[in-house]
């Protein structure tokens, strides 16, 4: 119960992150569904970043929280953005370009938090210990302002990543189906999208597995590299 308190101010803050990339990624896919000829997502306000609009209360509050008190990286879902493939102007090219835009907006996310770390580490002559003390023992385990903002912007950075990757995989509902799908032949694709009953099976079946592990692990070392090196 202590380690679990002791904790509580770095998960907190890995949960503000994984609110904010959802939002990011969730109104990507509105915002470039409208582009494309879709107005559904404006119509239902899902093209905002306020979290409460995209919230799912299993897959973004339960899970995810479940996922940070056992230690393991923070994954889950919003409501998905609901788009009509018919308004689209290429209804078999359109629905993949909708789908990339939320791991892309993710990557951009990222890559901008990432950035803003790399200022810090030549600003702060003691960034890197002050970072690994953050992330690795919390917040709260280290003294001052800085560490809660070090620890945020990290969990941005870190969780937008990986975001990106599980969302390219390609299994429905996953955004990589879409791209999938429009890279098939179009038997193939129909019967590829009949995979969609069982999809969340088989995620389920691959996190228990540990195969997301071995696909976020590298992601992670490499933004540790680059903010740690």
């Amino acid at each position: 119960m202590e380690s679990l308190l002791a904790r509580l101010p770095g998960i907190v803050i890995q949960l503000i992150a994984f609110a904010f990339a959802l939002s990011v990624h969730e109104s990507a896919h509105g915002w470039v569904a409208e582009k494309l000829g879709d107005p559904t997502a404006r119509w239902l306000g899902r093209i905002t970043l306020n979290p409460l609009k995209h919230i799912d209360p299993f897959g973004t509050v339960l899970f995810p929280l479940l996922l940070a008190v056992i230690g393991a990286p923070i994954i889950g879902w919003a409501k998905p953005v609901p788009f009509v493939a018919r308004n689209l102007r290429n209804a078999r090219r359109d629905p993949a370009l909708v789908g990339l835009a939320g791991p892309v907006s993710n990557v951009l996310f990222a890559a901008v938090v990432t950035a803003a770390l790399l200022v810090f580490k030549v600003l702060i002559p003691d960034f890197r210990p002050l970072l690994a003390a953050a992330v690795v023992g919390g917040p709260a385990a280290v003294k001052g302002v800085l560490a809660p903002l070090l620890a945020l912007l990290y969990w941005v950075a870190a969780i937008n990543l990986v975001l990106a990757v599980f969302n390219l995989v390609p299994i429905p509902p996953l955004d990589g189906s879409h791209v999938a799908s429009a890279l098939l032949p179009p038997r193939l694709s129909w019967q590829y999208a009949r995979l969609g009953r069982y999809g969340m099976l088989i995620l389920f079946a691959l996190m228990w597995t540990g195969f997301f592990g071995y696909l976020f692990l590298p992601v992670l070392r490499g933004l540790e590299w680059i903010l740690l090196s």
